[in-house]
């Protein structure tokens, strides 16, 4: 499996997020929401529990019998306005329901989930659309042929997982049960909804990639708005019922530049907000576009850096993306399981895995470090368990797993990581991932240090990695245990004294077991990193925050490159030629 961060919602528009400060921690305690009485609750429980009680009666005794089942409705609002280079490319707005039904199909011991060898078992598809009107009559026609589907898929995926293990041998991780008991959870939550005037966005994203058209360096700008408001409807055959919404903005950066010999350069930024009235203000974008055009225009003309081992510094932006790649893949449940994976941690809970000053957190009830919103947070997962604050590693030792409703043995319930995309089917995945340190000094003394270590190595310079763009894992047990880190803001720091020397084209790459037993020492600040994770259940939004590191040996390779050179004429505005005889600007 090859999965990976970056910190955009498309390809058009990545920008990357960064906030500083002193930990803060703060969140919503779901058992904590006001009783029904207080909030309206929705007909689509009804309708949905409804349908619910009417299937499971019939496909309860059905052979193989159904012995779960699951319904989830997202009512989806999103507004969105991208702009580009003075001009808007688009502004919309749209609202959806999608419907998703989970039929399981034998028992929790063994299901029509269970992964016979390497080979994957078919589902029953990816859901369906329903309407937005509150039509019971209708959302329940809706559910009742999409559980008929549902169910003779997982009726064929059990009668194949049975005959496949009469003939399969099973490791000791896929004995665990296919699926975990939790205690059924009510919560009827208020739902949300977002009502943005679309014309004042309109005007700010033509300004504010306008600003980039004075900066020959600066070939494409991209500003996208999205505001999003979704409300979940869930009910299964356990008993749960919950109801609760969840609103996110974003404001993304994104400017292209190219090197003379072609490489390709981009910056980004992002801005990521809850609460309408916490958007950015025009001063703030400005400076951040301002220091994404001053590091493009200094990379056009920076030299390129040659592969090399080497002491290194990462600031926390990308210390986080660094913990994601190399631990956080490695800790999710399901990959423990699956005899395909590489199970990198499998056998190692309770054995030291990364130095003792580091502990390490995924606490999806946390809003925000700092002032910094985190995208991580949910109330429930996607399947339909409580958020909660779990420790991976404490001072160095391994002590857990991001864990779904997929148990391992010694892991029996899920600690609230089963998520997806809409229209995928949930596994173990990451939220917020913090790593904390006991063994803090101030930044300029980590810079002291490296200048040290540098000393020490004979080594003509280490390097600091300033800004990062995101990255990617292997965790195939046919690939190789790598992982690759993409810095976009590096620079080599020498030890006589002379000035940092930014650079281009470097990535980080190296094998987790390797890499985590290099971290010397951190810095004493968190930042974040906000952005959205590529994996097996597709893209969710996630957080990674860490202070920066400081590590003894750090491989490095030249970036992939592109061929085509720079454009043969300058842009328009920049044409002095054009300008004076008369051309058309």
């Amino acid at each position: 499996m090859k999965s990976f961060i970056r910190n955009t919602v498309n390809s058009l528009s990545r920008t990357l997020v960064f906030s500083a400060g002193v930990i803060l921690i703060t969140g919503y305690a779901a058992n904590a929401a006001p009783p029904d009485a207080a909030v309206k609750r929705s007909p689509l429980l009804a309708a949905m529990q409804a349908e619910l009680d009417r299937s499971i009666k019939t496909f309860g005794n059905q052979t193989p019998p159904a012995y779960f089942m699951g319904y989830t409705i997202t009512d989806s609002q999103r507004v969105n306005v991208s702009g580009s280079n003075g001009a808007l490319l688009s502004s919309s707005e749209d609202r959806n329901r999608w419907l998703e039904v989970s039929v399981r199909t034998g028992s929790y011991s063994l299901d029509d989930s269970h992964k016979v060898g390497d080979k994957e078992m078919p589902n029953g598809g990816p859901g369906a659309p329903v309407p937005v009107d509150d039509d019971a009559s209708v959302i329940r026609r809706a559910i009742w042929l999409e559980t008929d589907k549902q169910y003779r898929a997982a009726e064929q995926a059990y009668i194949k997982i049975k005959t496949g293990k009469e003939v399969k041998v099973e490791t000791a991780e896929g004995q665990a049960p296919d699926f975990s008991q939790e205690k059924p959870r009510v919560f009827i939550g208020p739902q949300v909804s977002i009502d943005v005037d679309r014309k004042p966005w309109e005007a700010k994203v033509r300004a504010y990639t306008a600003a980039f058209r004075d900066s020959k360096a600066v070939i494409n700008s991209i500003v996208t708005f999205t505001a999003n408001a979704d409300n979940d409807f869930q009910v299964t055959s356990e008993g749960t019922q919950l109801q609760f919404g969840q609103i996110r903005y974003r404001l993304e950066l994104f400017i292209q530049g190219k090197a003379p010999d072609g490489m390709d350069l981009d910056r980004y930024y992002n801005f990521d907000w809850v609460s309408a009235a916490d958007a950015p203000d025009d001063k703030a974008v400005y400076a951040a576009e301002a220091t994404m055009r001053k590091e493009l225009e200094g990379l056009v003309a920076a030299p390129l850096n040659e592969p090399s081992v080497g002491p290194a510094l990462l600031t926390g932006r990308a210390a986080a993306v660094f913990f994601h790649e190399v631990f956080g893949h490695r800790a999710e449940g399901h990959r423990q399981k699956d005899a395909s994976e590489g199970q990198t941690f499998a056998k190692k809970v309770g054995e030291q895995i990364l130095p003792s000053f580091l502990t390490v957190i995924d606490d999806t009830t946390m809003t925000k470090l700092g002032s910094q919103d985190l995208l991580g947070y949910y109330q429930f997962d996607d399947e339909g368990v409580a958020a909660q604050r779990v420790t991976l590693v404490d001072h160095g030792v391994l002590k857990a797993f991001e864990m779904s409703r997929s148990p391992l043995l010694g892991f029996p319930n899920s600690n609230g990581h089963g998520r997806r995309q809409l229209g995928a089917t949930p596994v173990s995945r990451q939220g917020n991932l913090i790593v904390e340190s006991s063994k803090m000094v101030t930044n300029a003394q980590l810079r002291e240090k490296l200048i040290e270590l540098i000393k020490q190595q004979g080594k003509p310079y280490g390097l600091l990695i300033d800004d990062i763009a995101g990255g990617f894992t292997f965790t195939g047990r046919g690939q190789p245990q790598a992982f690759q880190v993409l810095p976009l803001v590096v620079y080599k720091v020498f030890p006589d004294g002379r000035p940092d020397q930014l650079v281009r084209g470097v990535d980080i790459v190296g094998t987790p077991l390797a890499a985590l037993t290099k971290i010397v020492a951190t810095g004493d600040t968190p930042e974040v990193f906000n952005g959205y994770c590529g994996a097996e259940s597709g893209s969710v939004p996630v957080a990674a925050a860490s202070p920066a590191i400081l590590t003894s040996e750090l491989e490095v390779q030249k970036k992939e490159s592109s061929t085509d050179r720079p454009p043969i004429l300058p842009a328009p505005a920049h044409d002095h030629a054009a300008v004076k005889t008369g051309g058309v600007l």
